[in-house]
């Protein structure tokens, strides 16, 4: 599934993917490059059966093509080193940005803040507090 996602630009299913329902703090970073991705206190409780973020830790490392597949027109998200597919933006979300970062699981690894420093990503311990 991952690579299905990655690099086939698949979707997961809804409601049947690892994060949607992780409400533990840390970050979530691209399963291919391993660079941070989203905090867990940008989160939230979409519906969608994806998890959904408000916005990403850098806006630099993603890109933001338009994607005319699956007959509409959306914004994907993929990552920007990795040139992988991520999954896609909508402006449904809640304030302060409006919008809707809507991820596959299976293209993103949870580090728990727990384990933050020891994986390297101590310097966004701060996200999480």
């Amino acid at each position: 599934m991952q690579y299905e996602v990655t690099m086939e630009d698949a979707t997961e299913y809804a409601f049947q993917n690892e994060y949607n329902g992780n409400k533990e703090p840390g970050i979530y970073v691209d399963i291919v490059t391993g660079a941070p991705l989203f905090s867990s206190k940008d989160k939230y409780e979409s519906g969608s059966g994806w998890p959904s973020f408000t916005k990403p830790i850098d806006a630099r490392i993603i890109d933001k093509p338009i994607d005319r597949s699956a007959g509409m027109t959306r914004v994907e998200v993929r990552s920007k080193l990795g040139d992988s597919h991520i999954g896609h933006v909508f402006y449904d979300g809640p304030n302060p940005t409006n919008l809707r970062y809507c991820m596959n699981s299976a293209a993103m690894k949870f580090i728990p803040k727990s384990e933050m420093e020891a994986a390297g990503y101590g310097d966004y311990l701060w996200l999480v507090d």
